[in-house]
């Protein structure tokens, strides 16, 4: 038997760091979902997460204001905002991952 394999959940806000630790986020649908446990970090690692999360609120709004602006330009007249999202999601995710990939000395 296969396991079926969830589709992941859109954030509605940025990741967060919980009392106990926990990196976790608030989907869309309004569930918290944990990004890893605190065990899995020692507490020097879990306060370098926290701090770079904290450093990094200012960007991450930037980030959404400039994500917004390519969807309402994109969506208005050529996609649907689901589609627009897919593609920006799917434009990110490969960037993303071509950028980790040289970072780590593999070329395509």
């Amino acid at each position: 038997m296969t396991a079926m394999k969830e589709e992941p959940i859109t954030p509605s806000a940025g990741p967060t760091l919980d009392a106990q630790g926990r990196l976790t986020y608030i989907g869309e649908d309004g569930q918290r979902y944990v990004v890893f446990d605190a065990l899995e970090l020692d507490h020097q690692a879990s306060m370098r997460v926290a701090n770079a999360l904290r450093d990094a609120g200012l960007l991450m709004d930037q980030i959404e204001s400039l994500a917004r602006r390519w969807m309402d330009q994109v969506s208005a007249e050529a996609l649907s905002r689901e589609d627009a999202l897919d593609l920006l999601l799917a434009t990110l995710e490969t960037d993303l991952e071509d950028e980790a990939a040289s970072a780590d000395g593999v070329i395509d």
